[in-house]
Order: structure tokens, then C-alpha cells, then sequence
């Protein structure tokens, strides 16, 4: 299932692995966020990749232009399918990120990692919007936001499901909308430190290219079965 990415959010390489092993080729891929990169270092990307995983190396990257093209290259000589940066960096930094990718990509004979914004974390709501001096509702931010990915030459943004369809319908059809935060269905009924969710089924009917859940499969007594029931509310919501 291309659609389901599985977050790799556990405190070891050993963990990772033996998850990985137990889902492929029932998902599409695997996420690394900051917990396990941290961990075990480029190693993890480097060694799922080379069993031909697709790996979203979910660093979000936040810096001044010349710093963030330097992560990204680095992400792109590793390997990973999918890096992401903050939009809220602007367009110059973003330019220089999609440039970084390409440009290395190019150089070592490798396709170029997708290239992706987050807009708004899945956990914030108006108010903790708010704290930080955006005043906007979070649909106006995440729809800005999406909007200087695109014109940045980014290949798409991370979103919550809930802004996936005006996300779509703004920014076209080949534009990438990754959703995390996916509780609900059979996904588990409690939404964790998720403010804005769907279900797996809802949102890709909502228009996402990707969903990526962690805790409802990795916590589950049986992953791969987990993963496989998700992937088929996915079918179905794709049949519809």
C-alpha cells in the first residue's frame, strides 16, 4: 500500500529494524523522525534504503538558506525518498533546499528526494497558533504556507487531513499533501497529542497522496495485521 508510510518513532535501531522487517511490503514506506535519527544516526537511513525502502527522513529542517541546503544534501547522499523542511523558513530557504536536493541528487547519479513543507504541526490548534503571534485561522496559515511551498518549487507540504482538500484544490492535483496525525477508524479511537485528525479512509478521500501513522500501528500487539486493516480502509476509500 504506496499510500501508508509507517513512523518508525521508537527509541533504537534494533526496534526499527525489526519493524520494518515485520511490515514490509504491506506499507509504502517508513518515516525517521527525530527520536530515532538522533539515536542511531545516518546509519538507520542508510540501512533501510539500501533494503530498498522509501524513507522520509522527517527532520524539518529550520534554518538560515546555506544551513538547510547543507541537511538536505546530506539527506539526498543518504538516501531518503522524502525530506522535509519548515515553510514557515520562506520561500528563499525553501528555494534553497529543492535546489540542494536536485543539484546532489544530479551529481551522484540518484533520484532526487521529494521535497516537502510542513505548514502547521498536527498538534497545534487557533490558540496555540495564537501563542506564537499568528492571529489567522489555521486553515489561512496552513493555506499561505502551502501556497509559498508551491511557488517555491517544493514538491509538496505536510498538512493535517483536515486542510487536505483546500490544500488540493489551491495548489493542483500534482502537488504532494502528506498527513500525519491519522487517528480514528482503524487507526484507534484516541487522538494522543493530535489536535487536528481523520481517519485514514477520510483523509485520503479528502485528497491526501500520503498518511503516516505511528503509535496505532507500532503500539499494536500485532503491527503488520494493524498496518494491513489500515490499508484496506485506504482501498476502500480510494474505490469510492
Amino acid at each position: 500500500m504506496d499510500k501508508l508510510l509507517i513512523a518508525l518513532d521508537v527509541p533504537t535501531g534494533g526496534e526499527a529494524l525489526q519493524l520494518a522487517d515485520a511490515l514490509r511490503g504491506s506499507v509504502g514506506g517508513f518515516k525517521i523522525g527525530n527520536q530515532l535519527f538522533t539515536a542511531e544516526g545516518p546509519v538507520i537511513v542508510r540501512t533501510l534504503a539500501a533494503k530498498g525502502d522509501r524513507v522520509f527522513l522527517d527532520l524539518k529542517f529550520h534554518d538560515i538558506p546555506n544551513t538547510v541546503a547543507g541537511g538536505v544534501a546530506a539527506a539526498t547522499s543518504l538516501g531518503a525518498w522524502m525530506v522535509n523542511v519548515h515553510a514557515s523558513g520562506g520561500v528563499k530557504m525553501m528555494q534553497a533546499a529543492a535546489d540542494a536536493a536536485r543539484r546532489t541528487a544530479a551529481a551522484e547519479g540518484r533520484p532526487a528526494p521529494r521535497v516537502i513543507a510542513v505548514t502547521v504541526l498536527t498538534s497545534m490548534n487557533a490558540e496555540t497558533l495564537s501563542e506564537t503571534g499568528v492571529g489567522t485561522p489555521v486553515i489561512e496559515q496552513v493555506s499561505r504556507l502551502a501556497r509559498l511551498a508551491q511557488q517555491a518549487g517544493l514538491d509538496g507540504v505536510v498538512a493535517s487531513p483536515q486542510e487536505t482538500s483546500v490544500i488540493r484544490a489551491l495548489c493542483g492535483d500534482q502537488f504532494d499533501i502528506v498527513t500525519p496525525g491519522i487517528r480514528g477508524g482503524a487507526a484507534a479511537k484516541s487522538k494522543d497529542d493530535q489536535e487536528r485528525t481523520m481517519s485514514p479512509g477520510q483523509a485520503i478521500a479528502a485528497g491526501a497522496s500520503y498518511i503516516v501513522v505511528g503509535r496505532p500501528i507500532i503500539a499494536a500487539p500485532d503491527p503488520r495485521a494493524a498496518a494491513e486493516q489500515i490499508a484496506d480502509e485506504i482501498r476502500s476509500a480510494g474505490r469510492r
